[in-house]
């Protein structure tokens, strides 16, 4: 599973390998509403990814790691914060966390360390079959973070991926299975267009909509494991 963290959106993308190749499982965005304090944010921001990883049952977290330089300080403690929340939802369930490097995806995934984000995006969407464009950008982050981890668990990374997108966040939870006590938060599908989160989300509940890929069919030399 990757997660490209962020206080007002969090990407997150999980992909399978199976015998006919890697399938993507599950991706979309975690946001939190900017009007409230920081402690309700980053405790939506935890009980999102907490219950993710509970129903998706990854065998590694894979995260964005801090950039070396930041033009705002305040952005980067802003992502520490992000961060731990995800780290501590981790190790409560018992998965280990792996930091990578932004660099380090996009040199894994076009080949240039330095590329741009719609670069990363049509990467993502070569690589692993989609039919579409991965959108927003967090999205393509996240799978591109989770398909560079599951190369490192393999030893082979997914290309020419084949399967097709197995249930959604929505029908695998339930809207009305999410925390009520949870401080309103979204979680908004991976979609061609980033769709604007609903304004009118009541405090204390959670907007949990489908996330959908589209995947070519393919074939994949990635041996069978779990989510990743």
């Amino acid at each position: 599973m990757g997660v490209d963290p962020g206080l007002v959106a969090t990407g997150f993308g999980v992909l399978e390998a199976g015998a006919g190749g890697v399938t993507v499982r599950e991706a979309g965005v975690i946001s939190t509403s900017t009007g409230q304090p920081l402690e309700a944010r980053l405790n939506a921001l935890h009980r999102a990814v907490h219950r993710i990883i509970e129903l998706q049952g990854p065998g590694l977290l894979v995260v964005e790691d801090l950039y070396t330089e930041y033009k705002f300080p305040r952005t980067a403690i802003l992502m520490g914060h992000a961060r731990g929340v995800i780290y501590l939802a981790a190790r409560q369930l018992g998965v280990t966390v792996v930091a990578l490097a932004p660099s380090e995806v996009k040199r894994a995934m076009t080949g240039n360390g330095a590329a741009g984000k719609a670069q990363v995006q049509r990467a993502v969407q070569t690589v692993l079959g989609l039919k579409e464009l991965p959108r927003p950008s967090h999205v393509a982050d996240a799978l591109g973070l989770a398909a560079t981890g599951m190369s490192r668990i393999t030893g082979r990374f997914p290309a020419a991926v084949g399967g097709r997108t197995l249930g959604s966040f929505f029908s695998a939870a339930g809207g009305r299975k999410w925390p009520p006590h949870s401080p309103g938060s979204a979680v908004d599908p991976a979609r061609p267009a980033a769709d604007p989160v609903d304004p009118s989300v009541e405090p204390g509940r959670s907007v949990i909509k489908p996330a959908r890929l589209a995947v070519n069919p393919g074939r994949s030399a990635v041996n069978p494991g779990r989510p990743a």
